[in-house]
């Protein structure tokens, strides 16, 4: 129990969790798309979110995300109407994180 604690009490995860519910789905929907290699689109983040969570309320996610520097847009090359979703500098930096203060805890084990 003491790995599991210092994980969720970790900088990175209080990071995290300082979202929204929706934010944080939203995070971690889209964070599965880019470690797959995946390009998302804005109208593609709007629909991978559970049909329970409209498609506007993801939008002003985005938008909120966006202003608070976890996310940037690109737009494509070649038709700049397509706006991509990436993770910023400051999310990847977050991820990182986690994943340093995930592996920490497991070093750590796990009581039996």
């Amino acid at each position: 129990m003491k790995a599991y604690v210092e994980f969720i009490t970790s900088k990175a995860a209080q990071a995290l969790r300082s979202l929204d519910p929706i934010e944080q789905r939203l995070v971690e929907l889209l964070a599965t798309r880019w470690h797959a290699g995946e390009r998302v689109t804005v109208l593609q983040a709007m629909r991978i979110a559970p049909a329970s969570i409209s498609p506007s309320t993801v939008h002003r996610r985005l938008k909120t995300l966006r202003a608070n520097g976890m996310l940037v847009l690109v737009l494509d090359d070649i038709d700049t109407r397509t706006k991509y979703v990436r993770p910023s500098p400051e999310l990847i930096e977050l991820f990182e994180q986690l994943d340093a203060a995930m592996q920490l805890a497991g070093t750590k084990g796990f009581p039996a």
